[in-house]
């Protein structure tokens, strides 16, 4: 078992709790600059669609993070350490990055526009990489459940923050010269942040090299008893829960739900339920300790998932007029709560595995693995769904959860003392 409830109010209101907030929120902010700033200012200046869609490109530096990640743990910059330093240098770059893509406009310099997008991405990513590996050194494994649930939910603050302002300018007339300089401005959060902590004690035998950096992260990650089981397990276990995730637009227009309702009732309950599922699920680990933390939640992602499977079944009865919002807001709602505690465990377990040497590039190798089902097999789920219809889909989506969840006793031991790492 983790700390007591009582040990969780000190935990949530300790200064590690608020670091971990301005840090998360510095990570999830400069993603969306380019996810979705970007592609609004570039749809508003009458750009064709197909470029549009090319410019997702530009985010792809945050998919092959682990490729560089090795530097990182390699090389120690000349001011305030081996993780603070990278910390610092990345978030300046970020607020000069952010601030250039004011000076060009879609219409006359988009290529240079496009470039500058891809530098914050670099920055970005770079960003992401020292911040996970400060989070881990940074934080005592009973301390990290409920820390990654306040990351998470910061690192969404960032997100609403930098495309709610953006958008809010934009309505108000304030054009992209302005715009892009103010919101490089927010970096500051991070930065004061990443000023005022302490730089985590460097571990013995860290490498020194970046070639040593490259291969000895593996050496170490694989030379354990079981490591094939973890990368399976990190593989699985959320494997049915993405799955369901790419296809609640079609199914909930499908349903008879308009986009407003579409809208209404997944990002605000839906959001709301993943906020309160990343907090009360990093609350529960304080209690629980990761490996019952990883049985509950995982068990929970499984039957909300197979929740949806009732909505079409719903539709048959007499009473659907009067059904159909609150069932559609109950089962979006339990889903998202259910999906976001299982988010603060899995994440806490990835973290879990990570050498302290090597921080930076085995949680960036397990992380890139952990977004495998939404980016490369999600694409199978529209013709599993016409095969199936919406109630098997849901419910297969759900068995999907077994094979993950069957490597729990080996893995993570209900009664054991302690997360194994094999």
């Amino acid at each position: 078992m983790g700390r007591p409830w009582t040990a969780l109010v000190p935990l949530a209101l300790s200064w590690k709790m608020l670091a971990m907030a301005a840090l998360g929120f510095s990570s999830g902010f400069p993603f969306y600059v380019v996810k979705d700033v970007l592609k609004a200012q570039v749809t508003e200046a009458g750009v064709d669609i197909g470029t549009v869609g090319a410019l997702s490109m530009v985010a792809v530096p945050y998919t092959l993070k682990f490729l560089w990640a090795p530097l990182l743990d390699a090389w120690t910059p000349p001011l305030l350490g081996r993780r603070r330093g990278w910390m610092l240098a990345t978030q300046a770059l970020l607020l000069a990055s952010v601030a250039s893509m004011g000076l060009w406009g879609p219409a006359d310099a988009l290529p240079a526009l496009a470039a500058t997008g891809l530098a914050v991405s670099l920055f970005g990513a770079s960003q992401d990489i020292a911040l996970d590996a400060f989070r881990r050194e940074f934080l005592d494994d009973d301390e990290l459940g409920f820390g990654t649930g306040v990351w998470m939910n910061a690192w969404r603050l960032g997100m609403y923050v930098s495309v709610g302002a953006a958008f809010l300018a934009g309505d108000l007339g304030v054009g992209h010269r302005t715009i892009y300089p103010a919101l490089s401005l927010v970096m500051l959060v991070g930065t004061a942040t990443t000023l005022l902590v302490p730089e985590p004690p460097a571990p013995p035998g860290r490498p020194r090299s970046f070639g040593e950096s490259v291969a000895a992260p593996f050496r170490e990650f694989f030379g354990r008893r079981g490591a094939l089981a973890v990368l399976l397990f990190i593989l699985l276990y959320k494997f049915g829960d993405s799955m369901a995730s790419a296809m609640h637009i079609p199914f909930i227009l499908r349903q008879g739900f308009s986009k407003t309702e579409y809208f209404v009732i997944v990002k605000g309950v839906g959001m709301a339920g993943l906020f309160g599922g990343v907090l009360l699920g990093g609350a529960a680990m304080v209690r629980l300790g990761a490996n019952r933390a990883l049985w509950v939640f995982g068990a929970l992602q499984a039957v909300s998932t197979a929740g949806f499977a009732l909505v079409p079944l719903a539709r048959n009865l007499d009473s659907w007029g009067e059904l159909r919002h609150p069932l559609l807001a109950g089962v979006v709602g339990f889903e998202f709560l259910a999906s976001g505690m299982g988010q603060a465990a899995y994440a806490s377990y990835m973290a879990m595995q990570t050498d302290r040497r090597f921080t930076a590039t085995q949680y960036a190798l397990l992380s890139s693995l952990m977004a495998v089902p939404g980016s490369l097999l999600s694409g199978a789920t529209g013709y599993m769904a016409a095969l199936l219809g919406w109630p098997g889909f849901y419910l297969a989506c759900a068995l999907l959860a077994v094979p993950g969840m069957a490597l729990l006793p080996r893995l993570a031991p209900w009664g054991g003392v302690r997360t194994a790492r094999g």
